[in-house]
């Protein structure tokens, strides 16, 4: 009985230490994203997340891409609440909005087939710092492989060098870590079940 105690307590610690082993790589992983000036066909932004939209605004404004897709939008936001069509800058023709998605995975999901409608081949996906690391994964699991996903994080208020002093700040990279390894088991068994080969 001594013995078998014995083991299970040891395997408890092993496994405590392998979590917390992978929990660090996440974060580390998490912010060492970077802006980078990419060449993409269009912007994808995960709305919901605070300074996301602004954000990608932005860069369509600066000339990025042919498009700009705002996923995961309110059903009742209207194209000029996100963007407002100034004299001299670029029109909001090329803006659309996805309202259907609730989720990450969904998000992914409708942003395969307007990237399929638009022939589009490359993005760059904003998201929040913390929330990019699942987001790619996701999406890179369920948009064509020959379509290329860059990232591009929006840093939220809290310094990368106090995410570990912050309570609040632990327990949501704490949870995306969980989501993250959910989905990586899921995407284990069925990644070719839910992507779709380009057309």
């Amino acid at each position: 009985m001594f013995t078998l105690l014995k083991s299970l307590i040891s395997l408890l610690i092993l496994l405590a230490f392998l979590v917390s082993a992978l929990f660090i790589d996440f974060v580390y992983k998490t912010f060492s994203y970077r802006e980078r000036d990419y060449t993409i066909d269009s912007i994808v932004v995960l709305a919901g997340g605070k300074g996301r939209v602004d954000e990608g605004v932005k860069l369509f404004r600066e000339g990025k891409g042919e498009h700009l897709f705002f996923i995961g939008v309110d059903p009742l936001v209207k194209k000029s609440d996100l963007y407002s069509e100034n004299s001299g800058e670029r029109s909001g023709e090329e803006v659309y909005l996805e309202k259907a998605s609730r989720n990450t995975l969904e998000n992914a999901i409708f942003t395969r087939e307007l990237l399929l409608k638009y022939n589009v081949r490359s993005v760059l996906l904003i998201t929040s710092r913390y929330h990019m690391k699942r987001s790619l994964l996701i999406f890179r699991s369920i948009l064509p492989k020959d379509i290329a996903i860059y990232p591009h994080p929006v840093a939220n208020k809290n310094p990368a060098d106090q995410w570990w002093s912050h309570g609040g700040s632990l327990r949501l990279l704490f949870s995306e870590f969980n989501k993250y390894c959910l989905y990586r088991i899921i995407f284990l068994f069925s990644q070719g079940e839910l992507r779709q080969q380009k057309k």
